[in-house]
């Protein structure tokens, strides 16, 4: 009874249940046009399976088997831990960890962690939107205020690396951000001269999810393959960068 209850509860989600509801209106449609007929189908079914924990789990591991937490026993010394942005939802209603989405809460609590065990280093939290937010945040988890350095301006990985990289030159610099962007990152700070320690966090496991849920699409599956292919396109296009101006990036 409680797999039927959980198997039910999670096929009347909004995805799911939005999918189920387009495949049901399918087989009322005209079948007239029967190449855009079979396309909407496999659109709807291949939506269906990127966005279950199973296939989700085919696609991510791959890239994250290839990565590690950090580990402090292997490192004796770290003088920078560089914490890139991601998500946030202003509202100054809001205490500054509130604003913070779960990426850019993820990436922080790393960081803090790394900035308690090496003392003497300097936390450098960065993006437009998330490293003031990302700082006051810091802040009340018990990292000194002149141990932080902010970075606001950048827009993406590409402007952190290029406006940070004069700090971190020659250093040894601990780079948090989530797993599925980490090769990313390292290469576009390898760019501008900075070696980098990985500090990966925001790591997906869905092969540990019961069998009642492998196959029943989740949105949390679908946005962590998004994620994924987001990657995938960053690296094509800072390729093709490279391809017209190997200074580009």
């Amino acid at each position: 009874m409680f797999v039927i209850k959980k198997v039910l509860g999670s096929l009347l989600m909004p995805l799911p249940l939005a999918l189920i509801t387009l495949a049901i209106c399918l087989l009322f449609i005209s079948k007239a046009n029967k190449k855009s007929y079979v396309v909407a189908w496999l659109v709807l079914i291949g939506t269906w399976f990127i966005s279950t924990p199973y296939v989700a789990d085919k696609i991510i591991s791959p890239n994250e088997a290839r990565l590690s937490t950090f580990n402090a026993k292997k490192h004796t010394n770290v003088e920078k831990v560089v914490v890139l942005g991601c998500d946030v939802y202003a509202n100054n209603r809001l205490n500054a960890n509130a604003q913070l989405g779960g990426c850019a809460l993820s990436r922080l609590t790393e960081g803090v962690r790394l900035a308690h065990h090496y003392k003497e280093a300097q936390l450098i939290v960065s993006g437009q939107t998330s490293a003031n937010l990302m700082k006051q945040t810091a802040i009340e988890l018990g990292i000194n205020a002149s141990r932080i350095l902010t970075n606001p301006n950048a827009l993406d990985t590409k402007d952190e690396a290029k406006q940070l990289a004069r700090y971190l030159v020659d250093r040894k610099v601990a780079l948090v951000t989530s797993a599925s962007h980490m090769e990313r990152a390292k290469d576009l700070f390898l760019a501008q001269g900075v070696e980098i320690i990985k500090a990966p966090t925001q790591f997906y496991n869905f092969a540990s999810q019961p069998p009642y849920k492998q196959f029943i699409a989740q949105v949390t599956a679908l946005k962590a393959v998004t994620a994924h292919f987001y990657e995938l396109l960053g690296k094509a296009w800072i390729q093709i960068r490279r391809w017209i101006d190997p200074e580009a990036l």
